[in-house]
């Protein structure tokens, strides 16, 4: 029997984007994000980067004071992405979440990101590792990547009103 595992990460304004995590494509990248959603990790957190018509970026930046101060996960973990030699079918398509990574491909941490539109370019080079169950969860994305937008520090496209991630809960269910 197999393991449905889904994330719901509510934000402080009360939206939500429900999602469908798929260890069968990406199941390092599964583990990872939900060890730090059940630690609490992404509590607090904000969406620190949104682009429309591309994604929206959080998991790794607190919001105090006016600017953005990184949050550092316990480590990286192992890029599941074709052209780091692991296959992965999902492709980058509204809704789906990926991690996020520097150019090193064994890089990521703690920051994902959601696409809000088709953004089959990043097939292949990003590990994307769920889905949005339902179209209100992709609606939310989208609204969230439509809100404006400022540099801070040397981070662009950056909310002017912060968008905090309340809590990232985990439920398991057997199928």
């Amino acid at each position: 029997m197999a393991q449905k595992i889904r994330a719901v990460i509510t934000f402080d304004n009360g939206k939500s984007i429900r999602l469908l995590l798929r260890p069968d494509v990406a199941p390092e990248s599964v583990r990872n994000f939900t060890e730090l959603a059940e630690s609490g990790f992404f509590s607090g957190l904000c969406m620190h980067r949104v682009i429309p018509g591309f994604m929206i970026q959080g998991g790794g930046m607190l919001w105090a004071d006016g600017t953005l101060y990184q949050k550092n996960a316990p480590g990286t973990i192992v890029g599941e992405f074709e052209a780091n030699g692991r296959p992965n079918p999902l492709s980058h398509k509204p809704g789906v979440i990926s991690m996020a990574r520097t150019s090193d491909p064994n890089s990521a941490s703690s920051q994902f990101f959601i696409c809000v539109d088709d953004c089959t370019f990043l097939d292949g080079q990003y590990a994307a590792f769920g889905e949005a169950e339902d179209i209100d969860s992709i609606r939310t994305a989208v609204s969230i990547s439509c809100v404006p937008t400022r540099s801070v520090g040397w981070y662009d496209d950056v909310p002017v009103e912060p968008v905090i991630i309340r809590s990232v809960k985990i439920i398991r269910q057997e199928d």
